[in-house]
């Protein structure tokens, strides 16, 4: 018995060794730092992958209510470690480095930090799905791929300067490109109303691509999803406009599209920030609720039990335009009643709020929302109409209680406020 974890770290050695020479394509005596990161982490996604498969059918097989958590940052930190350590591969990681003159602690500094987030809010959601996993809680986390997370610093005569963080500009062997699942999200355009039915006639278009990444579990064989959306242009280009010579149109209106992605937190001191990110936190609930409808109709025959098998937490107010958007795609893409569609809405969002400063709570221009989420904001009246209904029956007459209340902050520029139920506060 003695033996066996001797064994076993010569076959960790054996499977580094492997995939320097089938995956990373080097010979052993040429591999450098970047090599054996590489061949190390693609040892441990092998043995991620086949618990994350075994994981997912078991979810499946147990109709499992799952926890779905929409978050707009996941400061995960580097992966690798975490993952060895899942996966009780440290010390044969560390001895089958050491036949290469490296430390496990210098290759583990070499590997990208996928910062997609800021501070406390990213590590709290970056903890939360490591304690899903760990729980063995059916669980999908849902954000955005940024291209660039949260800025490399420097100091420049005694001062911080901020520069881009491309994390992924050399790739990254933690994700898993998923090419067959892309979803439409589209923006601006007007809402008709044609038989009692709305029909929003949208602007533009963009396609959401996902890209999995794995999270384990502690103590367990769970591995829960992290799943990334990417914004990229529609198929088509126009080849005119490049034909033409006219580059630099040709190459805006694909960036038009695709900017989407790029950042974490653009700067919204400007007009065009802020509606960028308004576009960045409905491109990704948009994506992330079609997956999930998508996923529930796979699995059960129609929507009216979605409340029993989805459990919708919201990281902060950025996902909080998910409750109208649930309602636009029951109500209008799966012609659900109202009532049955807010009674299903009502059952299967939770909230955390991670502040109470009124500067810390995001509030949107109504004339903002018009221009990008048409239908969303009359979804948001609607939702606001009935909330104050029901709130007046409560305090007859005392109009001060339902202008605190309201969704809709009426004081100077009208904009949709961070009170209840929308929003949260």
């Amino acid at each position: 018995m003695a033996s066996t974890p001797l064994i076993a770290k010569h076959a960790q050695a054996a499977q580094i060794e492997q995939h320097l020479l089938s995956t990373v394509g080097v010979a052993s005596e040429d591999a450098t730092t970047t090599d054996l990161m590489l061949a190390v982490a693609h040892v441990a996604r092998e043995q991620l992958s086949q618990r994350w498969v075994e994981t997912q059918a078991s979810e499946r097989a147990n109709q499992a209510r799952r926890v779905v958590y929409l978050s707009m940052e996941f400061l995960m930190g580097r992966t690798l470690s975490n993952a060895l350590a899942a996966l009780h591969l440290t010390g044969g990681a560390a001895q089958g480095l050491a036949q290469h003159a490296h430390t496990l602690e210098d290759i583990q500094s070499g590997e990208p930090d996928a910062a997609l987030g800021n501070g406390g809010l990213g590590r709290l959601a970056a903890c939360f799905l490591d304690s899903l996993a760990t729980l063995k809680l059916p669980s999908f986390g849902y954000g955005i791929r940024y291209e660039y997370g949260m800025f490399a610093q420097g100091i420049h005569k005694g001062s911080q300067v901020e520069y881009p963080d491309p994390w992924l500009q050399d790739g990254t062997p933690w994700e898993f490109p998923r090419a067959d699942i892309a979803y439409p999200v589209r923006f601006g355009g007007w809402v008709e109303h044609i038989d009692g039915t709305s029909h929003w006639r949208h602007g533009g278009e963009v396609v959401a691509k996902a890209y999995d990444m794995v999270v384990p579990g502690h103590g367990t064989d769970h591995v829960s999803t992290l799943r990334l959306w990417k914004a990229v242009a529609p198929a088509h280009l126009d080849l005119g406009v490049f034909n033409a010579g006219d580059y630099a149109r040709a190459a805006n209106l694909k960036n038009e599209f695709e900017n989407i992605s790029w950042v974490l937190y653009p700067n919204d001191s400007t007009p065009a920030g802020r509606e960028l990110r308004l576009k960045q936190e409905y491109f990704f609930v948009a994506a992330s609720l079609q997956d999930v409808v998508k996923r529930h109709l796979t699995e059960y025959p129609s929507l009216d039990n979605l409340a029993d098998k989805v459990a919708i937490h919201l990281n902060d107010t950025h996902p909080a335009i998910g409750v109208a958007e649930l309602m636009r795609l029951l109500c209008d893409e799966h012609h659900m009643e109202w009532n049955d569609a807010w009674a299903i809405s009502g059952k299967v969002f939770s909230y955390t709020n991670h502040t109470l400063m009124p500067e810390a709570l995001e509030t949107w221009p109504v004339s903002l929302i018009q221009h990008v989420l048409p239908r969303h904001l009359e979804i948001i009246f609607r939702i606001n109409k009935a909330f104050l209904e029901t709130a007046a029956n409560h305090r007859p007459g005392d109009n001060g209680y339902l202008e605190r209340l309201s969704l809709i902050d009426e004081h100077g520029e009208r904009r949709v406020s961070h009170g209840p139920p929308f929003g949260g506060g």
